[in-house]
């Protein structure tokens, strides 16, 4: 019986928290931003494809799908161009305020007043915030297939949609990642400013400068021109590696290679190792496990993110 009530006060929690998300003005005006530029780019994206689509008996027909949000005609950046740079705004504001504003309010203690468990409050936060942007990205993806259906007559093969499944819970991780990161330094600082400003930061370091050192790094320690391939190549892998420290990169990575099934390696490839290769398409979990190192970091970033959170909202000391 008490695992009944804690489940339906679960449920009412979650219920409550996607209602006052929804009713946010703040995360209005960030959806509508999220919204028109994402709906721009992939208009663009369909208005080139669509006056050379191929006929359905075309090789590339099967993957025509795809390259909707990858294809740009040069005015816009593609759609997971768009959603990296955009789609950590998105969960910074759905998080910086999630715990601070009911310490600032006063209205933690009432909620807590009541039987429910403390941990099921952070738990409600992180699922309501979860669920608008699972809704989000597959509203936005849903529409562009009927779009691209309506305008072409083609319909999506079982191969493109497990790709574009994928791709989904992807870029529901990587912004998963910047929400759970607000959200700790919304328990970590009681004012909503500090955790915005500290969210907003990162987000800028490793979306501008961190690019930018990274480029100063490769062009300081370039090798030679006399360099063996094998001095360039364990170079390029260096470079990579760091750039694969950032959760941004991670996610391109994650979506180039679920989006393009022909790129076969994100690691550079030596001449012996391109000879003889068939240029061919990946089944879907062969492109899978190319970028399960990336995949998995990202969701171990988000939830040793969520992990710290819990750890310090279960030990803080909540007074009326």
């Amino acid at each position: 019986m008490k695992k009944y009530f804690d489940l339906k006060s679960m449920r009412v929690l979650v219920d409550k928290e996607i209602s006052d998300y929804i009713r946010s003005k703040k995360f209005i005006i960030l959806l509508l931003i999220v919204l028109c530029t994402s709906v721009a780019s992939l208009y663009s994206s369909l208005s080139t494809l669509r006056n050379n689509v191929p006929s359905p008996d075309d090789a590339q027909a099967s993957f025509f799908f795809l390259r909707v949000f990858t294809h740009s005609d040069g005015t816009l950046p593609p759609f997971h161009v768009f959603v990296s740079f955009l789609g950590p705004l998105l969960g910074i504001a759905m998080g910086f305020d999630a715990i601070n504003s009911e310490y600032n309010g006063r209205s933690l203690t009432r909620i807590l007043a009541q039987p429910i468990a403390r941990d099921s409050v952070l738990n409600a936060k992180f699922l309501g915030a979860l669920t608008i942007l699972f809704s989000i990205f597959t509203m936005l993806i849903g529409l562009t297939l009927g779009l691209a259906i309506f305008w072409t007559g083609l319909t999506p093969s079982l191969q493109e949609c497990l790709r574009l499944f994928l791709f989904l819970i992807v870029t529901v991780a990587y912004v998963g990642f910047w929400l759970n990161l607000s959200l700790l330094f919304s328990v970590t600082w009681r004012h909503p400013a500090t955790s915005a400003l500290v969210s907003i930061a990162i987000w800028l370091f490793f979306m501008v400068f961190y690019p930018m050192i990274i480029s100063v790094i490769a062009k300081s320690m370039a090798p030679g021109m006399y360099a063996s391939n094998q001095e360039i190549q364990a170079f390029q892998k260096f470079i990579l590696s760091i750039m694969r420290l950032a959760p941004n990169q991670l996610y391109e990575d994650g979506t180039i290679v679920l989006l393009m099934p022909n790129v076969r390696s994100l690691s550079p490839l030596s001449m012996e190792q391109i000879q003889g290769a068939i240029p061919s398409a990946l089944p879907v979990w062969e492109s899978v496990k190319v970028v399960w190192t990336q995949v998995t970091a990202l969701v171990a970033l988000t939830v040793a993110c969520f992990a710290c959170s819990y750890f310090i909202f279960m030990r803080r000391e909540i007074r009326a």
